[in-house]
């Protein structure tokens, strides 16, 4: 991928220097600010109108692109125009006013109650034992009993440190029944920490240091979970053990780390119907995000209806 002009590297370094975006985020950035320059190869920035915006969303979606990409892409045109075109003299924004394509909201994937039971209980399967299986067992746990984000979960620490240069972020205080984690947006909240998913981290803490095998690098001494090469674990390795412990298990879903969050999240509204609760649980700074999760909650309660009501007389289609 080629270099970018000037003006939008220096945006990309005020982004994660200033606002501490990370680096999955800028490298998406980055790539939308690749298709606009490729969509208008000769065009200077400062001369960039609204009608060549929306030639570039034309473009890109002729191309194959998404709603959802399309919409990302114009996040980033008008975060870059919006911090530039000051600077550049220009008159106005010229991404402000294009909208994309209505995006459809699909439902979360989430477990049933029953499900993510077998996927935790694991029966037919032997106690987990090994380090590896201790670790497992308990990432698992922490995922469903505090609805964290997987990139949350690996950033956990078994406590608070400060060594250098280094210091957490997150960590868990087992304690106190809680785990501090540092979200998106860089807001720290406090989840709490069932018990199944504290009986699994004390068994996999008897073994962390089978697996930390002598390691001085303090990212890794301070890290809550490790790969088997003693450094803090990698989120594509969680996804490949909880996928492959679903299939173990005979569970006939695809299981994602964030499914386990929407699980959490479906679940306690089921059970709770305190959606404020759930939105401070999971983190969200604006409540309509956590507002899908009611959809999920009537489809469980619509089903159980077609289900049990003598006079329903109808299949509801899934």
């Amino acid at each position: 991928m080629h270099a970018l002009p000037s003006p939008m590297e220096q945006w990309l370094a005020h982004l994660q220097g200033h606002r501490r975006y990370s680096v999955h985020t800028l490298s998406g950035y980055r790539q939308d600010l690749h298709h606009l320059i490729l969509c208008h190869a000769d065009l200077k920035l400062d001369q960039c109108t609204e009608s060549h915006i929306r030639q570039a969303v034309a473009r890109l979606h002729a191309q194959g692109l998404k709603p959802r990409s399309l919409a990302r892409a114009l996040a980033a045109w008008r975060g870059f125009f919006q911090w530039w075109a000051p600077q550049a003299g220009m008159e106005s924004n010229p991404a402000a006013g294009v909208r994309a394509p209505k995006i459809p909201r699909s439902l979360p994937k989430a477990l049933s109650v029953e499900q993510t039971q077998v996927l935790l209980d694991r029966p037919n399967l032997p106690e987990p034992d090994t380090a590896i299986d201790c670790r497992d067992q308990a990432m698992f746990e922490v995922l469903y009993s505090s609805g964290l984000r997987l990139a949350e979960l690996v950033s956990l620490d078994w406590r608070y440190a400060r060594n250098g240069e280094y210091e957490s972020q997150s960590w868990i205080q087992l304690e106190e029944q809680e785990a501090i984690v540092k979200g998106k947006g860089g807001k720290t909240r406090s989840v709490p920490l069932g018990g199944k998913a504290i009986a699994a981290l004390e068994r996999w803490l008897q073994k962390r240091d089978q697996l930390l095998a002598g390691s001085t690098d303090p990212n890794a001494s301070a890290a809550l979970f490790l790969g088997a090469r003693g450094k803090r674990i990698s989120p594509r390795v969680v996804q490949l053990q909880l996928n492959k412990l679903a299939t173990l298990v005979g569970l006939p879903v695809h299981v994602h780390p964030h499914g386990l969050r929407h699980s959490f999240a479906s679940h306690m509204l089921q059970s709770a119907q305190d959606l404020r609760a759930v939105q401070e649980l999971l983190g969200h700074a604006n409540i309509s995000t956590t507002q899908i999760y009611t959809r999920l909650d009537f489809q469980h309660l619509a089903q159980a209806y077609d289900q049990a009501h003598p006079r329903a007389g109808r299949k509801r289609q899934q």
